[in-house]
């Protein structure tokens, strides 16, 4: 069963209580999940390499922790094939609620662990096992927030609803860096490195507590129902045989997001501190950043549902390819507003583009392997172009410099763009096409 192609009919429908509760629902798990990358991102970069590893070598230190920021990442498949291939069988509610739990109470526990002067080789075991229960629950929790809204989404504004998914990690990303500079404004180095970078993690148990009681309120979509109802069961290894060319796609097509994403929030945070700001100031510029990036993933769902996902793919990793030809020069000037610039100009591109995540995810598959195609193609970009990005960056530059982290960057958007120009917009597997470019009166976010 496939989702009802968008802008069949001229007259828009209206949103039900169910699917804005599944907004609500998903856009709250997407926040919870953004908040926990961007916390440990942002550590990984700047508080991890001096509290769980032995601090001989300050940059095999960092390389270690930036490893650890992988784990997470590359956990991402198995839980997203575990969880895909649950979500298509039981139900992305019941899945939901796992997943959420598991995540978050994983996050709460990172602010628990003793550093390494306290238990020794145990605080990054620890570490890299509470990374890899996040990792394993995202990959599960991210397809399902996002099929769980699609489904239940009017089709006229389905690219609109993933896109206010989207807007999660941009907000999220300015609650944790606004918590971050707070923190480091206002507490001693020595205080910050004890325990003040804790809070932000240990707040995570009341964001679970809410999430949670959100979620309950939701019911199973309509779409899964009638699955069940007509009998359609997924074999495991189903959707790789009749939609391995789509995962390959979407995997390739939206590198540009993800890598821009990753490179800014994660290496971009420990290059742009290495050439002489403050991390109070470093988190202001993505505090910002992300204020502004919330406002182009508004504007790219919108602008998706009624020019095309393709379009707005195109468009945002355009800019993202701006970014890896002027991001380091911005951070050599050392001058405060052309990093700010160059960190916003990437941000908003990302967060732009990925606006059309979601429907286009959400669009490729049948009802009966959604959950597990969707999953497979999300977390196979994260494997392929996020969990290496950190380590891959600080290799490189001992490489080559900057300039080599920039090539790499701008050749993988460059295949990105191609790859994505060929790619077939809104096209369902019935080949209806979506009628994009009709404006139509009434239709709204």
């Amino acid at each position: 069963m496939q989702l009802e192609p968008a802008t069949t009919s001229s007259v828009p429908q209206a949103p039900t209580r169910q699917s804005r509760r599944a907004l609500a629902s998903g856009a709250f798990g997407a926040t919870l999940e953004y908040f926990d990358f961007a916390l440990y991102g942002a550590m990984s970069a700047t508080v991890f390499p001096v509290v769980f590893f032995e601090r001989s070598d300050p940059s095999v230190a960092l390389l270690a922790s930036f490893a650890t920021f992988g784990v997470g990442v590359l956990a991402r498949p198995l839980g997203g094939v575990v969880f895909g291939y649950l979500g298509d069988r039981l139900g992305r509610r019941n899945v939901l609620l796992a997943t959420f739990l598991v995540m978050g109470l994983a996050t709460t526990a990172i602010g628990l662990i003793p550093g390494y002067a306290a238990v020794g080789v145990v605080a990054p075991v620890l570490l890299v096992a509470m990374r890899f229960l996040q990792g394993f629950a995202l990959g599960g929790e991210a397809t399902g927030v996002q099929l769980m809204t699609m489904e239940h989404a009017p089709p006229d504004r389905r690219a609109f609803y993933g896109a206010v998914l989207g807007m999660g990690s941009p907000i999220s990303q300015v609650a944790a860096n606004s918590i971050l500079a707070v923190l480091a404004a206002t507490l001693s180095e020595p205080e910050f490195l004890s325990w003040g970078w804790r809070i932000p993690f240990l707040l995570s148990v009341a964001l679970v507590a809410v999430g949670v009681y959100v979620r309950l309120r939701v019911e199973e979509t309509p779409l899964f129902r009638e699955q069940v109802a007509d009998g359609a069961l997924p074999g495991p290894l189903s959707v790789v045989r009749l939609h391995g060319v789509a995962i390959l796609r979407l995997v390739l097509g939206f590198a540009p997001i993800t890598l821009t994403f990753y490179l800014v929030t994660v290496f971009g945070i420990s290059h742009i501190t290495a050439n002489g700001f403050t991390t109070g100031a470093t988190f202001t510029m993505l505090t910002v950043a992300n204020v502004l990036a919330t406002g182009a993933a508004f504007w790219g769902g919108r602008l998706a549902d009624r020019i095309g996902r393709r379009t707005v793919l195109l468009i945002g990793s355009g800019v993202t390819l701006v970014s890896a030809v002027t991001f380091f020069p911005a951070v050599a000037t050392g001058d405060f507003t052309a990093v700010l610039l160059a960190v916003v100009v990437a941000s908003c591109g990302a967060q732009f583009g990925n606006a059309a995540q979601a429907a286009l995810f959400a669009e490729a598959f049948p009802t009966h392997l959604r959950y597990t195609g969707s999953a497979l193609g999300l977390t196979g970009v994260n494997v392929v172009f996020a969990a290496p990005t950190p380590f891959l960056c600080a290799w490189l530059v001992g490489l080559g410099g900057v300039a080599a982290v920039a090539a790499w960057w701008a050749g993988v958007i460059v295949l990105a763009m191609v790859t994505v120009a060929l790619m077939p917009d809104g096209r369902s597997l019935e080949g209806l096409p979506l009628a994009f470019g009709r404006r139509r009166t009434g239709v709204s976010g």
